[in-house]
C-alpha cells in the first residue's frame, strides 16, 4: 500500500511539474489559468460526476453514505474553533486572520483531493470523495469566505443569494444529477454516456496542470516557514488528519472510506482561497504562498499517511 501511495503521489507530481514548466515558457498567458479552471469547474468535473454515480452506483448503495455526512461537518467545524484560538493565542497577523481561519478548516477535496484518491484507490472512492466535497465546499462558501471577507476593508456582508450560488456550483449541481439519475432509474442514451466520459477524464490532467500554473505564478522565491505559515501546515497536516481519525477509527466504516476520509481532510489549501481574497481586497498573496507550500507538502505527506492509515 504503501509503495502504491508513492507511485500514485508521483503520477500526480509529473502534472504538476508539466504545468509548472509549461507555465515557466510561458505557454498559458493572461488569464489562461482561468479558463482551465472554467473547464474543469464547469465542464469536466460536473460530467464526470454524472458519468461516475450513474455507472458505479445503485440507488441503495447512494441512499446509504449520504448520512455519513456527518463526520467531515463535523470535523471542519472542530478546526474552525481551533483555528480561531491559534489566531488569538499566536496572535496571527490580522491582516489576513480571517483568511488564516479558513484556509486552517478548508481543504482542496477536487483538484487535488479528487485525483489523489483515484490514483491511489481507483473509482470506487469517488463516493466517499463525494460526500466530503459537498461538506466542504457548503462550508467554504458560507463561513470560510465570510471569516475571508471580514480581512477586507469593507465590512463582512452574508449574502444569501450568492453563496447559494456558490453552494450549488456546477460540480455540486453535476452531483446532484447523477444521483437524481440512479434514483429515478434513468438510462441515458449510449451517446450521451460516452461523451460525459471523455469529457468528465478531462479532470485529473488539467486539475494538476492547473496547480502547476498556481505554483509557477506564487513563485518559489515566496515561499516561506514563518509563524502564521507554519499554523496553517500544522491544521492541514497533523490536526486536521488526526481528528478526522479519532471521529471515524471506532466506527463501523469500510476501511476505505476511513482512509478517504483521512486523507481528504488533510488535503491542501483550497485554490479557490486566493480567488475570494483578492475579491475582498483580502491579503491574497499569503493565501497564493499557502496553497503553493500545502500542495507541495501533501506530496510527501500523502504516503506517510497511507501506511499509517493501513490497518485503521
Amino acid at each position: 500500500m504503501f509503495l502504491q501511495s508513492i507511485s500514485g503521489v508521483i503520477i500526480i507530481l509529473v502534472l504538476i511539474i508539466v504545468g509548472y514548466v509549461l507555465a515557466a515558457r510561458g505557454w498559458f498567458p493572461g488569464s489562461t489559468d482561468k479558463l482551465i479552471a472554467k473547464l474543469v469547474t464547469q465542464i469536466g468535473l460536473p460530467c464526470y460526476m454524472i458519468d461516475t454515480i450513474t455507472s458505479r452506483f445503485t440507488a441503495h448503495q447512494l441512499i446509504g453514505i449520504i448520512p455519513d455526512l456527518v463526520f467531515p461537518i463535523i470535523s471542519m467545524l472542530i478546526l474552525m474553533v481551533v483555528a480561531l484560538l491559534f489566531a488569538r493565542i499566536f496572535k496571527v497577523s490580522g491582516s489576513h486572520r480571517g483568511l488564516f481561519s479558513s484556509m486552517f478548516f478548508n481543504s482542496n477535496t477536487v483538484f487535488v483531493g479528487l485525483p489523489i484518491n483515484q490514483a491511489l484507490f481507483g473509482s470506487k472512492s469517488i463516493p466517499f470523495v463525494l460526500i466530503y466535497y459537498m461538506a466542504n465546499t457548503t462550508i467554504f462558501w458560507t463561513i470560510g469566505t465570510y471569516f475571508i471577507q471580514r480581512d477586507g476593508m469593507q465590512d463582512a456582508k452574508f449574502n444569501l443569494k450568492t453563496t447559494v450560488r456558490k453552494v450549488f456550483s456546477p460540480p455540486l449541481l453535476g452531483f446532484i444529477v447523477g444521483v437524481l439519475l440512479v434514483l429515478l432509474k434513468i438510462k441515458l442514451p449510449l451517446f450521451v454516456i460516452k461523451d460525459l466520459s471523455y469529457l468528465g477524464n478531462l479532470t485529473t490532467p488539467l486539475s494538476m496542470i492547473f496547480i502547476g500554473i498556481c505554483v509557477y505564478n506564487a513563485g518559489l522565491k515566496q515561499l516561506s516557514l514563518k509563524k502564521d505559515n507554519l499554523l496553517i501546515l500544522l491544521g492541514r497536516f497533523v490536526l486536521a488528519p488526526l481528528l478526522m481519525t479519532l471521529l471515524v477509527a471506532s466506527t463501523n466504516f469500510p476501511t476505505l472510506m476511513k482512509q478517504v476520509f483521512i486523507l481528504q481532510s488533510a488535503m491542501p489549501v483550497m485554490t479557490n482561497a486566493p480567488v475570494v481574497a483578492r475579491l475582498y481586497n483580502a491579503d491574497a498573496d499569503y493565501a497564493s504562498v499557502m496553497v503553493t507550500e500545502t500542495t507541495f507538502l501533501a506530496l510527501i505527506v500523502v504516503p506517510i499517511l497511507m501506511a499509517l492509515t493501513q490497518n485503521i
